[in-house]
């Protein structure tokens, strides 16, 4: 994964913020949505496309596109970089492969521990009933 490549092939678009902040809300576009075909990439290999697909299946629009939004500052250019590093994280995350699972088997000794405390434990169950009267 190639980062300039793929911040190159991210499209931006500025929109005017919801919330409160007055006159300055309503006349300066800060919010910013930040969108990312994930088809027509070349950025990323067929390979990378396929596990970023899988893994942000609910994030990832009918026309294959990646959806981000950042509001949080009121200056457009702080929002333009929290979306590339949210989007970046995003994909970075996508792409890692999880170790695969190797089955392991307890050593005989712990298998006998256990089977010694159970024997324990069912012992003192038995020793506390009533004593048999003959």
């Amino acid at each position: 994964m190639d980062k300039t490549k793929i911040i190159q092939e991210l499209q931006f678009k500025a929109v005017r913020s919801s919330g409160a902040g007055g006159q300055h809300v309503n006349k300066v576009s800060t919010k910013i949505e930040l969108s990312f075909d994930l088809k027509a990439s070349n950025a990323l290999t067929d390979e990378e496309k396929e596990r970023i697909s899988k893994k942000l299946e609910s994030r990832i629009t009918k026309e294959n596109k990646i959806l981000l939004q950042c509001d949080e500052s009121r200056s457009q250019h702080k929002n333009k970089d929290l979306a590339i590093k949210r989007f970046l994280d995003l994909i970075k995350s996508a792409l890692i492969v999880p170790k695969k699972r190797r089955p392991t088997k307890p050593s005989k000794s712990a298998i006998e521990k256990r089977l010694k405390a159970k024997k324990r434990a069912a012992l003192k169950k038995v020793n506390r009933g009533k004593p048999e009267l003959d």
